[in-house]
């Protein structure tokens, strides 16, 4: 199928969409080192004194809530998407249709991952290598498939959303 040309207005959007991706990529990679630094046996007294001194400095403390933050940012994003954004996609070129379920069963997954990788994040604590464990185990697992889901969506998705004259979330 022919794409109608690209619209000033569809490449602003699509600019954004990018843009809020880069971000998205940023900041999971500062969890990740994060996480690595914990997984890598930041010795626990290392850690309370760190957050004894700096108190919101200390890694432990950064890790619980750049995750979470992050966590929420994501799961914001992605509800939009799917509430406001996909449906416009469907309108805009029907034939697309397979690639919004897909993008969709995508947020399904990541949000999972996100709800275990805050969790973990969460109950993170300064002795339980087990708790260690399940935050790099789900940041990993997160890593792979919203990097996946990204590129996916942005390669797939980008011709139809660089094609729109208005921006979907205008009602």
């Amino acid at each position: 199928m022919d794409l109608p040309q690209e619209t000033e207005q569809g490449l602003a959007l699509y600019q954004e969409l990018l843009w809020v991706h880069g971000a998205i990529r940023r900041d999971l990679a500062t969890v990740e080192e994060l996480a690595r630094e914990v997984g890598d046996g930041l010795p626990a007294a290392q850690a309370r004194e760190r957050i004894e001194a700096l108190k919101t400095g200390g890694p432990l403390w950064q890790l619980k809530v750049n995750c979470i933050r992050y966590c929420r940012f994501v799961h914001m994003h992605h509800n939009a998407e799917d509430t406001l954004f996909f449906p416009r996609l469907r309108e805009a070129n029907p034939d697309l249709a397979p690639v919004v379920d897909k993008l969709e069963a995508d947020h399904r997954l990541v949000s999972d991952l996100l709800d275990e990788v805050e969790a973990s994040a969460a109950a993170l604590g300064e002795e339980e290598d087990g708790d260690r464990r399940r935050l790099v185990d789900g940041l990993e697992a997160l890593a792979e498939s919203l990097l996946a889901h990204l590129d996916y969506e942005e390669h797939s998705a980008g011709p139809t959303i660089r094609s729109l004259s208005a921006h979907p979330f205008a009602g």
